[in-house]
């Protein structure tokens, strides 16, 4: 991921040097447990941890080098670390291990890292969400279905419903990070053939991880659920910020993105205040998809492993990773910041609708009234067509219309918003139930 959308915590998670310090920790940790089993001399184990190479720049270079040589990362490796070392202690690292133990199990230390930070980022944005839904639950504003006015809805119930999905990203997340949170260090084929289960269970514990059966490789079925619940929390981001870019239309005007002292909206025109962290939001939820549809066509390897799915990985895993902090993280700050004209919003909703946003109320006045629906709905229609192409309020036109029998205070009471919005808070209260976010 390049700089400017990768958070430095992620692009610090798997960077070369963090990469290989995970390497050596699987490998150290596998000569104390050929230790413990008896294969290995204690003495070997104590060794090779007090020797342990430092994972600087130069160490990442060292391999590097050797790598131009054997033309295979974790074999450079291992032959650095060994030379490092120095033998005979050094013989005992990657003794019975085949390059997939140390490269899965490291890997998925790293992904359980990685989930963590994103579970944190939910929780922040779930926070944001909360709080705006709370102190907008009573501000109106028009309901939209395929782009047009509906019905009145609130603020509130909009930012509390972005919550609650936000929460089901995270449960997600957290459901990934548990099926990652496994390793596996039975060899060639997974079959224990030179190295005793009870040295995976002692690396992978001491990892914090669950030893899984696996052949060659740990099944990618994992990797691609973490990169769904990924996706998934990206595009829940996508469904805030469309939202947030369609209200912020000149024609619209009803919230506007948090603009800074010194910045410049357009090159040309001072007066643009463009949504670009919105639109941003959006470009990134596209590239963030393109990377689960390679993780899903990685679970279909060869035979008992292949590695067409460790090119992909390097490139998605990271990636991804990053891509879904920096939009969780950075819609946390376009929620909270977000201006909302809630003057703006009411205009809209009222007057300029004309009041055709409370037509099924009139409707079902009529009904009550005595009218069958269809009939009901046929004045409806009519008046609110006639309404719009006069530019009157729906309101005036019922009042001339000799089919609408209704009173007054019928009539009033079909074009109450509070009345209609009566339940809006309901939405809100669903927020009790996931705040705080449980861990």
């Amino acid at each position: 991921m390049i700089p400017r959308y990768a958070p430095a915590d992620a692009a610090s998670l798997f960077s070369d040097e963090s990469r290989l310090a995970r390497w050596l920790e699987v490998e150290l940790l596998t000569v104390e447990a050929l230790a413990k089993a008896g294969v290995a001399p204690q003495s070997a184990a104590t060794a090779v941890r007090e020797r342990a190479p430092k994972v600087d720049g130069g160490f990442v270079e060292a391999v590097a080098e050797r790598e131009r040589a054997t033309d295979h990362d974790v074999a450079a490796f291992v032959d650095v670390v060994q030379e490092r070392i120095g033998q005979p202690e050094g013989s005992w690292i990657h003794l019975g291990l085949t390059s997939s133990d140390v490269v899965d199990t490291a890997q998925n230390v790293a992904l359980v890292q990685a989930a963590d930070l994103l579970i944190e980022a939910a929780d922040g944005l779930i926070a944001a969400l909360s709080a705006r839904a709370r102190e907008l639950q009573a501000v109106p504003v028009a309901g939209r279905t395929h782009g047009m006015h509906a019905e009145p809805t609130t603020f509130g119930a909009k930012f509390a419903l972005w919550a609650l999905q936000v929460d089901r990203d995270r449960q997600r997340l957290v459901s990934a990070r548990r099926r990652v949170a496994v390793g596996k260090l039975s060899g060639a084929v997974g079959t224990y053939s030179n190295i005793e289960p009870e040295v995976e269970t002692y690396v992978c514990r001491a990892l914090g991880l669950e030893p899984v059966p696996a052949t060659q490789v740990i099944a990618r079925d994992r990797h691609a659920e973490y990169l769904y619940a990924c996706t998934a929390a990206g595009t829940t981001v996508e469904l805030i910020a469309t939202e947030i870019r369609h209200l912020a239309r000149t024609e619209v005007g009803e919230v506007e993105e948090p603009f800074g002292a010194e910045q410049k909206g357009s090159s040309a025109m001072p007066h643009k205040r463009n949504p670009i962290l919105a639109e941003r939001l959006c470009g990134l939820a596209r590239v963030l998809r393109g990377y689960l549809v390679a993780g899903l066509e990685d679970v279909a390897l060869w035979h008992e492993r292949d590695i067409s799915h460790s090119s992909v990985e390097r490139v998605v895993l990271p990636d991804a990773t990053a891509l879904t902090l920096y939009l969780l993280r950075k819609a946390t700050g376009l929620v909270s910041g977000l201006v909302v004209h809630a003057d703006r919003a009411l205009d809209n909703l009222t007057t300029r609708s004309l009041g055709l946003v409370f037509s099924q109320s009139v409707l079902l006045a009529l009904v009550a009234a005595g009218s069958t629906r269809d009939e009901a709905y046929r004045i409806v229609q009519r008046d609110a067509r006639t309404a719009w192409e006069s530019d009157r309020p729906l309101r005036a036109v019922l009042d001339d219309d000799d089919e609408v029998r209704l009173t007054g205070p019928q009539l009033d009471e079909a074009f109450d918003l509070e009345h209609l919005l009566r339940h809006a808070g309901r939405v809100v209260a669903a927020l009790d139930e996931i705040d705080p976010p449980t861990p």
